[in-house]
């Protein structure tokens, strides 16, 4: 994505502001440990609260009081920003602090003379650690380097959520802002209908991939090569670990901590996509969705959310550069921007009638007062178009500038939103395709595996001397 559409003053006298703030994220496992400190100290047994209290009442009052940091790296200098190691050392850090707190955490529910209502708290504590935990995954995850695709499931395991690796990356990506998107919510959509659609879509949609995935290579899906099957073992070795140690009496916190890790990152996924559409445009012979670009996704520049989730509240660059780290993610000017940060903005979720009242108008906004363009819940179509139908106006229909003709003559080919490339004498086994598979021979419906933006039409022929 250029940054035509970055504000020029926004680069000016550029330095990162946040750079050490970002260890606010690495620190929030603290949190279990300043809830046992306290207890310890006070006999209070609010302080196991902690999590609910700091992420979603602190959080939203300081991004409120710090306002907004639009402020974006210069062009030129994010590659070197990327390349700084320091940054992606943070991520790295925060699995161990991680996994230390669940497990002193966890110590102290079996061992602790707590109530119930008291441990239950603590494991909501827990549950929001993890849910942090998710994102810093789902940083990790997007990054071609193996071994920080493997540290994203270890960071996902305590959550039993390893199959969002596979579902986010290769499946939400590919269909972010369409109602094939489970976790894509709609217009009219409440949160508390959304959750069981992602939750189970997710699930199913990332099985599909995964089997889709190993069948081309002629082998059934039930292999350890299986990201969801290799990941879900991640959790289920560390869950008997801690039976094992602590008793089957934590059984039903470990399950509330997980359903709070998946409910705050599903949350997130609500509200960033909210009633967003791309529209379908022509692809030769056939239609497909038009590339996803800045209005796709709501954006946030509050600061202390932005820190706590490692930019990802600047969502629109993250769609249209996946790979890209967190430190060097733009904030656009067309993209539409939610009225507070992520965890403000969760609290509103909470409440359906009250998200309908401050985000309707925004998604009919957003598309110049066309309802029809918006991602509708099917079941208020009706009630909707009724209720906002002034200026609805007949779609039109789009061409893509970017068809290409795929000739089997190629050699390689390149994809036009990462470096990810395609040599037919390599093949790519992980994708079922075997060395010399012309790359006319690869399905059409077929993505990018690194960015998972652009499909097979998007890919540019790579000459000889470049691919050398």
């Amino acid at each position: 994505m250029e940054s035509g559409t970055v504000s020029a003053s926004s680069t000016q006298s550029w330095r990162d502001s946040k750079r050490y703030l970002w260890l606010v994220a690495i620190t929030m496992p603290a949190l279990l440990f300043i809830a046992i400190g306290m207890y310890s100290l006070t006999n209070w047994s609010a302080w196991f609260w902690i999590g609910p209290i700091f992420i979603l009442g602190i959080v939203p009052i300081i991004d409120l009081i710090s306002g907004r940091d639009v402020r974006n790296p210069p062009t030129d200098l994010i590659a070197q920003l990327e390349a700084d190691r320091y940054y992606r050392i943070l991520t790295y850090a925060y699995l161990p602090l991680q996994y230390a707190g669940f497990a002193a955490s966890f110590y102290v529910i079996a061992n602790w003379d707590l109530s119930t209502i008291t441990k239950v708290g603590f494991a909501i504590s827990i549950g929001m650690i993890g849910g942090i935990g998710i994102n810093t995954a789902h940083e990790l995850g997007h990054k071609k380097e193996k071994y920080e695709r493997w540290l994203s499931k270890i960071a996902l395991a305590q959550s039993f959520y390893g199959h969002f690796f596979t579902e986010h990356n290769r499946g939400h990506h590919v269909r972010v802002a369409t109602p094939e998107d489970p976790a894509s919510s709609r217009m009219g959509e409440s949160f508390y209908r959304y959750w069981p659609r992602t939750v189970l879509g997710s699930l199913k949609s990332s099985w599909n991939l995964e089997k889709n995935r190993i069948a081309r290579r002629k082998k059934h899906p039930f292999r350890i090569s299986n990201d969801n099957i290799n990941a879900w073992l991640m959790s289920l070795a560390l869950w008997a670990g801690m039976l094992l140690w602590l008793g089957l009496g934590i059984l039903p916190y470990l399950i509330i901590q997980m359903l709070i890790a998946i409910t705050l990152l599903e949350a997130v996924n609500y509200l960033e996509h909210y009633g967003m559409l791309r529209r379908k445009v022509k692809s030769g012979d056939r239609e497909r969705y038009e590339r996803v670009d800045p209005s796709h996704s709501w954006n946030s520049d509050n600061i202390a959310t932005n820190v706590l989730l490692y930019h990802l509240q600047r969502h629109s660059d993250h769609h249209a550069q996946p790979t890209r780290r967190y430190q060097a993610l733009l904030s656009y000017q067309e993209s539409p921007v939610l009225p507070t940060g992520y965890a403000g903005m969760i609290l509103l979720a909470l409440v359906p009638p009250a998200w309908s009242r401050v985000m309707d108008p925004r998604v009919l906004n957003h598309f110049g007062g066309d309802i029809a363009r918006a991602n509708l819940q099917p079941s208020k179509r009706k009630k909707l178009l009724a209720k906002y139908s002034g200026d609805i106006r007949i779609p039109q229909s789009l061409s893509d500038e970017n068809i290409i003709t795929t000739v089997n003559s190629w050699r390689s080919a390149q994809c036009t939103g990462c470096e990810y490339t395609y040599l037919v004498e390599n093949g790519d086994t992980r994708e079922g395709f075997t060395p010399g598979t012309p790359f006319s021979n690869i399905p059409d419906s077929w993505h990018c595996p690194d960015c998972g933006v652009c499909q097979k039409s998007d890919f540019r022929e790579l000459l000889e001397e470049k691919a050398s």
